[in-house]
């Protein structure tokens, strides 16, 4: 339906700031809402933050006011901004988008890009 493809992770140090990356192919007027998600090691994939085909945003707890989710239509890329980074925030991000198309929901995920945050 939709591919995804990430870029924008690395290595930073704590306090420091990074950009993610998303850049939507395919049928992405079907796409409802797109977002990041987080996978630590041994941990579960969690959401960090989406955005909605009417620009509504949600934030989890831990990243309000460091993190900021964005897109620019034209060029079907969606953006997370983060700054203040801790070592808590290290992991694999994942993009993801939700949308419907003949009338059936559907889920893609990006191939997820590695953030690492030193101490």
């Amino acid at each position: 339906q939709v591919q995804l493809v990430e870029s924008g992770g690395g290595l930073v140090q704590e306090g420091g700031s990074l950009r993610l990356s998303c850049a939507a192919s395919g049928f992405t007027s079907s796409i409802n809402a797109i977002g990041w998600y987080r996978q630590a090691p041994g941990k579960q994939r969690e959401l960090v933050a989406d955005i909605s085909s009417g620009s509504s945003t949600n934030y989890a707890d831990s990243v309000k006011g460091r993190f900021t989710i964005s897109r620019d239509s034209a060029k079907n890329t969606v953006y997370l901004q983060m700054n203040s980074l801790k070592p808590e925030d290290t992991a694999v991000y994942y993009c993801n988008v939700k949308g419907r198309r003949w009338a059936m929901n559907y889920e893609s995920w990006g191939q997820g890009t590695q953030v690492t945050v030193s101490s």
